[in-house]
């Protein structure tokens, strides 16, 4: 699969599985895409730790006004102009609420965010994260990660299978870790993931892949049930 219709199709999975009325949090990078994939019924609450409730989705103004008018909400230019925390821009929905980091980060630590949706260097079978630096490597600021983590009451992890060929869903994490033992399920262009006691379970997996190709991809060990089941047809529309 193509790289950029995969962070479509990973970003439009995800955006299935959110529930009506949930407080969600997309992280930089590939997450933040899921938003453009809820559907207009799907009534989400968006969360950005740089201070805003009420997030909008859009990369660009035209697509800002696009998918605010779908939604029949209004959007200024002003409101056009403003970012979310990983500095793209990002429409304000009618409604939405303005504070400081401070309060932002107490709706983490707190405990009122309902889905984090974060992007990852490594993840491993025991549920830990490693996406915050590289040793040796510039780190602009580990951002809001460690306490979203901790604080969300499920952790969603977009991200592709391999990098220049080498497993992301490892036995054991090798980099310095986010958090340990936080994750609830793995989203990549071969599947859907969920962490157990045992391993990731393959909940469903995209059918373009052998489930020996996705063995033969993975580091961690995989549960496969006999009636695992494909990726609905829908995810493959439109991307």
């Amino acid at each position: 699969m193509e790289k950029n219709t995969a962070a479509k199709f990973i970003a439009k999975r995800i955006a299935g599985d959110l529930e009506y009325g949930s407080v969600v949090n997309l992280g930089i990078g590939l997450p933040t895409s899921v938003s453009d994939y809820i559907s207009d019924d799907m009534e989400v609450v968006m969360h950005a730790e740089n201070g805003v409730v009420g997030m909008g989705s859009g990369t660009s103004l035209d697509e800002i006004y696009n998918n605010a008018s779908n939604r029949g909400y209004a959007v200024s230019e002003v409101t056009a102009l403003l970012i979310n925390a990983g500095s793209t821009k990002a429409g304000i929905l009618r409604g939405a609420s303005f504070f400081d980091s401070s309060a932002s980060f107490g709706l983490i630590r707190g405990g009122h965010v309902d889905v984090t949706v974060l992007g990852t260097m490594e993840v491993d079978q025991e549920g830990n994260i490693a996406n915050w630096m590289i040793p040796g490597q510039k780190l602009n600021g580990m951002g809001g990660a460690m306490d979203l983590c901790v604080g969300a009451k499920k952790v969603f992890i977009a991200t592709y299978h391999q990098t220049k060929g080498k497993p992301k869903l490892l036995k054991k994490c090798r980099l310095p870790l986010t958090a340990r033992g936080v994750v609830t399920t793995i989203y990549t262009e071969m599947g859907v993931f969920d962490v157990n006691s045992e391993g990731l379970r393959v909940r469903e997996y995209n059918p373009q892949f052998t489930l020996s190709e996705i063995r033969d991809a993975t580091e961690a060990e995989l549960i496969i049930d006999d009636h695992v089941k494909k990726t609905p047809d829908y995810y493959f529309e439109n991307l």
